[in-house]
């Protein structure tokens, strides 16, 4: 593979030439004739803004736009066409053969502020960008996707090594994105249509989720039958805080349990269908805790593969 400056589409500088050829080949316009041309009702107006700006009549001998910036702008146009790219040199990086698709709950109880992060209380989405992110860091060399639901479920990252990609659109991530709603059977089908024909050992969903199944037309149970028949394998992680919290009201705070709507039965049972676990997130220790026990069950693999580096050029000549 050739590194340093390449072009993708080289054989577009054959088009350099096209306007010599154009001006040597059409018939040149006759100043005064009327044929099929375009009429211009304002054209008097043009004549008068082209002598403001230093160029002559159209119909006298020179041109308002000197030939020579014409070339250089025509030059510019292909060489932006050939599309220039700088190839770095190809670097090696540990490939497990791992496919890892992250499905997160969306919906609007994911904004109740019930953890704890940097000594401030935080929406359990924040908390929840905050140790996902530093998980996707460490799974270096696994296919990450990324699925978020609410009252739907929208593929917001398909399988890539590029990690920092997935971290990103993670923190872009925003309550009431998809929805309030919860619609856990549908993330997890559009999760196994992106898993089902991928090959290898090792297709694992990880499914965030602080409610139960109340949207969608799939029910979470068949999906996870339909992922155990596929060998995929599903961890859940319920979130929410068994400490009450105060919720204000208009006849004033009211202590409630956050993590009420919690299903635990489902998630577990969902995990267990499939030969995964179930784990409970009631803070944000616990939560860095079940990322640490995924790294153990989920281990990466030590083979390499090999990545290249590609930069965009383009910009710079258009």
């Amino acid at each position: 593979m050739m590194t340093g400056l390449s072009w993708h589409w080289p054989w577009l500088f054959l088009l350099l030439p096209l306007p010599l050829l154009v001006r040597r080949l059409l018939p040149v316009a006759v100043p005064g004739v009327r044929g099929g041309a375009l009429l211009v009702p304002f054209f008097r107006e043009l004549e008068r803004l082209a002598r403001s700006a230093g160029g002559v009549d159209p119909s006298g001998d020179r041109s308002p736009l000197p030939v020579w910036i014409a070339a250089v702008v025509w030059i510019l146009l292909v060489t932006a066409a050939a599309r220039p790219e700088w190839v770095d040199p190809p670097q090696e990086f540990p490939a497990s053969g791992r496919d890892l698709f992250l499905v997160v709950d969306l919906s609007g109880s994911m904004e109740i502020p019930d953890f704890i992060l940097h000594d401030q209380r935080v929406e359990r989405l924040t908390a929840l960008q905050e140790v996902v992110g530093k998980f996707i860091e460490r799974r270096r060399g696994d296919r990450l996707g990324l699925i978020l639901f609410g009252s739907n479920a929208y593929l917001q990252t398909p399988l890539t090594f590029d990690t920092e990609s997935v971290a990103y659109h993670l923190r872009g991530a925003e309550i009431g994105l998809a929805g309030k709603a919860t619609a856990i059977g549908d993330a997890l089908v559009l999760a196994l249509k992106r898993l089902k024909d991928r090959p290898g050992q090792s297709r694992v969903v990880l499914l965030f989720s602080d409610g139960g199944n109340t949207a969608g037309a799939v029910d979470p149970r068949q999906a996870a039958h339909l992922a155990a028949e596929e060998g995929i394998r599903i961890h859940t992680v319920g979130i929410g805080s068994d400490q009450p919290l105060a919720v204000p009201t208009p006849f004033g705070q009211v202590m409630r349990l956050p993590a009420a709507d919690l299903d635990e039965k489902l998630l577990t049972e969902m995990a267990t269908t499939t030969g995964g676990r179930y784990f409970r997130a009631t803070d944000t220790a616990a939560l860095e805790e079940i990322h640490e026990v995924l790294d153990r069950l989920e281990p990466t693999l030590a083979e390499t593969g090999n990545f290249l580096r590609r930069e965009e050029l383009y910009p710079w000549p258009l």
